[in-house]
């Protein structure tokens, strides 16, 4: 198992923290700041995902105005591990 903190860019949530199992699947996420309720909501919606099926469900997601949103850090943090 590997724990992760990942520092994010361009959203109001700072890090990512989360698990990667030795089977490869993400656990335990976790995000400082952010609109909490709905990034408590995304960590346990992927719960036990492999990182690329949360790729393929998160990736390019925006937030407003902003080229990024959490749930695309998150994609971006999963992949880079």
């Amino acid at each position: 198992m590997k724990t992760v903190d990942f520092k994010t860019s361009g959203t109001c949530a700072t890090v990512i923290h989360f698990t990667k199992t030795d089977d490869g699947r993400i656990t335990d996420v976790s995000f400082e700041g952010g609109c909490n309720g709905n990034l408590k909501a995304i960590s346990k919606l992927v719960e036990g995902m492999t990182a690329e099926q949360i790729r393929d469900k998160l990736a390019g997601n925006i937030c407003g105005k902003k080229n990024t949103s959490c749930a695309d850090q998150l994609a971006k943090a999963v992949m880079s591990e």
